[in-house]
């Protein structure tokens, strides 16, 4: 089939690949070089250079909302439009050019976590479980039916790992629904929008930790912590960020910090978390014992949220 497809960051990378080796992909659309790093030089997304690597054209419109651009879209004459976390809303004119319409690779088992960061929202809820959903894009936020959806087990994956698993499970998944599509005995099935959740996107307030907080509660926010969006604390009257944890019991004192040869501790409601791996401002990612013994942090040191 002829497909565009539609993607930016990392997560859309395997399912580009897949398209390629088995369909003709006309075009990549992705969103426009932003500036990035010290010399805030304009930075081509993911799914740019793997497209360019592949000898795929790209087009990088601000938005889809404008008659050029639409018409632009309706001469590649697309089969199907494939979407895997482009960043742009696709009105109802884009929505209706290919005749097998849009098919978006949603990181959740639809209808739960619809919306910006469903990775993020699983592991916060605490799901045992999420996947993705190969669904037909309609005007409503991830409302329309879906014909696959594929279940990953979530245990302890931090938010960047399980967004890797479910983007090679996405791209599988997408083939299959393309080829039942070209065959003909693609079934779509409709969400139960009664059984909806949303998933807004991730703040900090939202991964920050606090004292009173139970172990597993800060255990799933660090998890679901990234860069943009990471979790940070004031140990001792120094901010830093945590990047790798592990659950302690017993811990020290609530509020408290417990310091040993092997680990740099926080004490929780009930227990303690191990702070594994952490970043301080301005340095790079370090073990956490060896954080502590060079800040020489105290046993007994007060820590506790960012201001």
């Amino acid at each position: 089939m002829r497909v565009v497809f539609m993607g930016s960051p990392e997560f859309a990378l395997p399912s580009l690949r897949a398209l390629a080796s088995e369909h003709e992909v006309v075009t990549v659309y992705t969103q426009p070089d932003r500036p990035s790093g010290r010399g805030s030089h304009p930075v081509p997304t993911p799914a740019k250079r793997v497209a360019l690597e592949l000898g795929i054209p790209v087009r990088q419109p601000e938005s889809l909302r404008n008659t050029a651009e639409q018409s632009a879209l309706t001469a590649l004459a697309p089969d199907v439009i494939c979407v895997a976390a482009y960043g742009l809303i696709l009105p109802p004119e884009v929505l209706h050019i290919p005749r097998h319409g849009c098919i978006n690779v949603h990181a959740s088992l639809l209808p739960r976590h619809r919306g910006a960061a469903p990775v993020h929202r699983a592991i916060l809820a605490g799901d045992e479980m999420t996947g993705v959903s190969i669904m037909r894009m309609e005007e409503g936020l991830d409302t329309g039916p879906y014909a696959l959806q594929t279940a990953i087990d979530l245990d302890d994956l931090s938010v960047d790992a399980a967004t890797t698993a479910l983007a090679d499970a996405g791209a599988v998944a997408l083939l299959e629904v393309l080829r039942r599509t070209e065959v003909g005995t693609v079934e779509w099935v409709a969400q139960d929008d009664s059984a909806a959740t949303y998933a807004p996107k991730i703040t900090r307030g939202d991964v920050a930790i606090t004292p009173d907080l139970s172990v597993d509660a800060a255990l799933r926010r660090v998890r679901a912590s990234t860069r943009s969006a990471s979790c940070r604390v004031c140990v001792a009257g120094r901010t830093v960020t945590i990047v790798r944890a592990s659950c302690v019991r017993p811990g020290p004192p609530q509020g408290t910090v417990a310091v040993t040869g092997e680990s740099l501790v926080l004490g929780l409601s009930d227990g303690g978390i191990s702070i594994d791996e952490i970043r301080p401002d301005g340095r790079g990612c370090m073990d956490g014992a060896c954080f502590a013994r060079g800040a020489r942090f105290e046993s007994g040191a007060a820590w506790g949220p960012c201001a």
